[in-house]
């Protein structure tokens, strides 16, 4: 995609200090990013280096100790209507159905059940569970559970979606599947998305720009611009391999 769009979401200079009687926990060091209207954009870090912590903030559900977010010029004070968000945990309601489930957001905003329905099972239909509209998250996989968290993000309307490391419990070949399979949402249903992740190779398969992060606390360590490297990515080309190789030489280990 062009990086020259419209700038959607802004963080400037956040910071994140957990404080006790015991010691102050530095998180979140100093990070300032852009994300551009319907950009795919990636934060890669080691494990434990900050990137949920920076995620929860952009999503207001964290206050920063210092710096501020902005969506479209206008800085963040909590939960935002613009923002959905999809978690590492498939964080679905087990008493609920997916259809249940998916309609949530919707029905929060008293939507006509009429509306919202017709709404949920458009997405639901996109992340291929249609015939699954009345199963209960027990009778579903891991990865349908996932597609599931999915459909609610979108049926909500927001704006921009955030994913916290939304793979990382499935197995590999589910893995796979669910990176082609949110690729293609987005190319039918363009949303900005920041996606979390300690997998490189995700991060090449799916992002427009990859922001590298360091160790904790986290900072910026480095942003690579992804935009010369066409979709559908091949993960063995030479293209591919290189781009990994580079990062893999420039990602910190995690915590020791």
């Amino acid at each position: 995609m062009s990086m020259d769009g419209k700038i959607k979401l802004k963080a400037d200079h956040l910071c994140k200090t957990y404080f006790s009687k015991k010691r102050d926990f530095d998180a979140v060091a100093d990070i300032s990013l852009e994300v551009k209207e319907n950009e795919f954009l990636v934060i890669l870090g080691p494990g434990q280096c900050g990137k949920s912590v920076f995620l929860n903030m952009v999503s207001g559900l964290e206050k920063p100790t210092l710096g501020e977010v902005c969506i479209d010029d206008e800085k963040v004070t909590g939960t935002s209507e613009k923002i959905s968000m999809v978690f590492q945990r498939m964080a679905v309601m087990p008493w609920k159905t997916s259809m249940e489930n998916t309609e949530m957001g919707p029905r929060y905003y008293h939507i006509s059940k009429k509306e919202r329905r017709k709404t949920a099972q458009g997405f639901l239909d996109m992340v291929g569970l249609e015939g699954f509209e009345k199963s209960y998250p027990r009778q579903l996989s891991g990865g349908m559970k996932q597609r599931v968290g999915i459909a609610r993000a979108y049926t909500a309307a927001s704006e921009i979606l955030l994913m916290d490391e939304p793979f990382g419990a499935l197995d590999a070949q589910t893995r796979y599947a669910m990176q082609d399979e949110i690729l293609k949402i987005w190319e039918n249903n363009k949303r900005t998305i920041i996606f979390v992740t300690n997998n490189i190779e995700e991060a090449i398969y799916l992002g427009d720009r990859i922001v590298l992060l360091t160790k904790r606390p986290a900072t910026v360590k480095q942003v690579y611009d992804l935009s010369g490297l066409p979709r559908p990515r091949n993960n063995v080309s030479r293209a591919f391999m290189d781009i990994r190789r580079e990062i893999t030489e420039n990602m910190d280990l995690g915590l020791e």
